[in-house]
């Protein structure tokens, strides 16, 4: 039985991110390490851009000194050059810092795309039936492309103006300490205010990613879902769906806006009152002549530089809260325990020989077992039919032998040994596995045929081609067996798609071989070939085969019934109608269907 997933209308945020801010940062910043030699240069550079704010105000001094206090010849040619110095300074340090961790950002995006995508493909399937794969895909895009703000624009914005402020500062106390420390009697206040600040990012921004994902799901679901919006006239609700998430999303964004819109003036007015407080002092010092003029208004252009820099501080701020709540969604899944990857259990080749052993499974989160103390076992080299009503548990049932779950209790064994004794690599080389729900790559026919093989030769898959009657259809396209099959298969039919499915199980030669209605999509002739080959297949494999479709597991050496989760009956074909019991009805209402 597969299980269901549950349909949410919306996608919660994280109650909280999965450790302290700083800590959360300061793992992000440790994918800055392997790059810390350009890291480094953009920070020379960032802070050679930040020294030309406070030389400006130093400027500002001897201009006015030289220029209209005290004239000064030198000044003809003193002063424009040391300008253009200034500005060359300036340009190269905007330079250094801006290029050089711009491509340490891009080499953190792709490290963590690359951990995030290979922990995806450890984790266990039960994460897979809880998680949206539209939250998944928007993790990998949206908020790592957030986490870029924290290693690039905002890592130079936080060093640059940094630097900037405590340059100007020092200045400052070297003109005048006490007017110094009367600005910075404000420093305690904006300090207080950036933390409540960065509480609000914090939490709108995950917000916003959460939502983002509401919007990549719903998007992604009407894109797949076309045909089904089509047939059933639901543009309209689907419409109606999006415009409801975006919508959330456009809240949430506007939340966040606000809060920047906000925080900024509100740090910069706080910090107006320490600056009109040393104007007023200042003015009256120098009215009184205690204070040089070119001091004064060095002094003054200092004090008005520092707006700039701490606007952009607590703007950036949002960009950091931003970027650490992506990060901490990210960290969460590359938190996460892997599927077990079993034992040390040495295994080239299986034999094949399967049995159950009072096994019983329940799903994570329920309380209801799907399947309920099976036993069977299975010899090397036969076939096991399944048969059952829809969510009788049979699906499930297979799903244990290549350890897509684990019993709850009891044991799945492969050739006497519990299959979680085994490599899950090495038992997994063991099963060839096609589904109903049939996947075909973005790629070629061939390719597809050959998936997970590495390099096989031509004439060996083209083998496994025929073998599933894939060169009846290939061979009448212009590409043949590399003509690519388009996204999810959707260039070939349905019945193409399975006799593809069916051709790379061929090609694995799997001792152990695992068909989940794998005729299903075939029309009667189709299927007829392909129960040839399949024929040929199983030969001296062990097979399970689940079908609904009776007349397909007739030739089984022995068929499973179950029911609710239990084996209710077992037998060959002919042994079980004659008992007259569940199976004899299933196959009295399809024939008589």
């Amino acid at each position: 039985m597969k299980r269901k997933k549950n349909a949410m209308p919306m996608i919660e945020p994280m109650a909280g991110p999965v450790t302290g801010g700083m800590v959360i940062y300061r793992r992000l910043l440790g994918y800055l390490r392997p790059y810390r030699g350009l890291f480094l240069i953009g920070v020379l550079g960032m802070a050679l851009f930040a020294l030309t704010d406070a030389a400006f105000a130093l400027f500002i001094k001897y201009f006015i000194r030289d220029a209209f206090m005290h004239p000064n010849p030198r000044a003809l040619w003193a002063v424009p050059c040391g300008l253009l110095v200034l500005f060359v300074m300036r340009g190269s340090g905007d330079y250094l810092g801006t290029y050089y961790p711009g491509r340490v950002g891009r080499h953190v995006i792709k490290s963590l795309r690359s951990d995030l995508f290979a922990k995806y493909l450890l984790l266990p399937t039960a994460y897979y039936d809880r998680e949206s794969a539209a939250l998944m895909l928007s993790r990998m895009t949206y908020n790592v492309e957030q986490v870029a703000e924290a290693t690039t624009n905002s890592v130079k914005t936080l060093i640059t103006d940094a630097l900037t402020l405590i340059a100007l500062l020092v200045w400052m106390f070297v003109l005048s300490w006490e007017f110094t420390l009367l600005v910075l009697v404000a420093a305690p206040l904006i300090s207080w205010l950036m933390r409540v600040i960065n509480r609000r990012f914090r939490r709108y921004s995950a917000r916003i990613q959460a939502s983002m994902g509401d919007v990549t799901r719903v998007a992604k679901e009407s894109i797949e879902g076309q045909r089904v919006i089509k047939v059933f006239t639901a543009e309209a609700a689907q419409r109606q769906r999006f415009d409801a998430v975006n919508e959330h999303n456009r809240r949430s964004n506007d939340k966040l806006i606000n809060a920047k819109a906000i925080s900024s003036p509100v740090v910069q007015m706080v910090a107006a009152f320490g600056l009109a407080a040393v104007m007023a002092v200042a003015i009256r010092e120098v009215l009184r002549q205690q204070i040089a003029v070119d001091g004064f208004l060095s002094y003054i252009a200092a004090m008005l530089m520092l707006m700039g820099p701490l606007r952009r501080l607590v703007n950036v701020s949002g960009q950091v809260q931003q970027a650490v709540a992506a990060a901490s969604s990210i960290f969460d899944v590359l938190d996460r325990p892997s599927e077990p990857q079993g034992g040390d259990h040495p295994l080239a080749r299986a034999r094949g020989d399967l049995a159950f052993r009072d096994v019983s499974f329940t799903y994570t989160g329920t309380d209801e077992p799907v399947l309920r103390e099976m036993n069977f076992s299975v010899t090397a080299g036969q076939t096991l039919a399944i048969v059952g009503r829809s969510g009788s548990g049979k699906s499930t049932m297979v799903s244990l032998v290549p350890r897509f779950y684990d019993a709850t209790q009891g044991s799945v064994m492969l050739d006497g040994v519990d299959t979680r004794e085994y490599a899950l690599h090495d038992l997994r080389r063991q099963i060839a596995y096609v589904s109903q729900d049939v996947l075909l790559f973005d790629d070629t026919i061939r390719n597809n045929i050959a998936f997970g093989l590495g390099d096989v030769p031509a004439e060996r898959i083209e083998a496994a081609a025929r073998a599933a009657h894939v060169m009846e259809f290939a061979s009448e396209l212009p590409q043949g067996l590399d003509t690519p099959v388009g996204d999810r298969g959707g260039l070939l039919s349905g019945g193409q798609r399975q006799r593809v499915a069916i051709a790379r199980a061929i090609l694995k030669n799997a001792p152990v071989l695992i068909l989940d209605e794998a005729t299903s999509a075939l029309d009667s002739e189709s299927e007829r070939h392909i129960q040839d080959a399949l024929a040929e297949l199983v030969h001296g494999r062990t097979t399970l085969v689940i079908a609904h479709r009776l007349s397909t597991v007739e030739q089984a050496d022995c068929i499973l019934v179950i029911e609710s989760g239990r084996i209710v009956e077992s037998g060959t074909h002919a042994q079980l109608l004659a008992r007259e019991g569940v199976y004899a009805q299933l196959y009295r209402l399809q024939f008589d269907a």
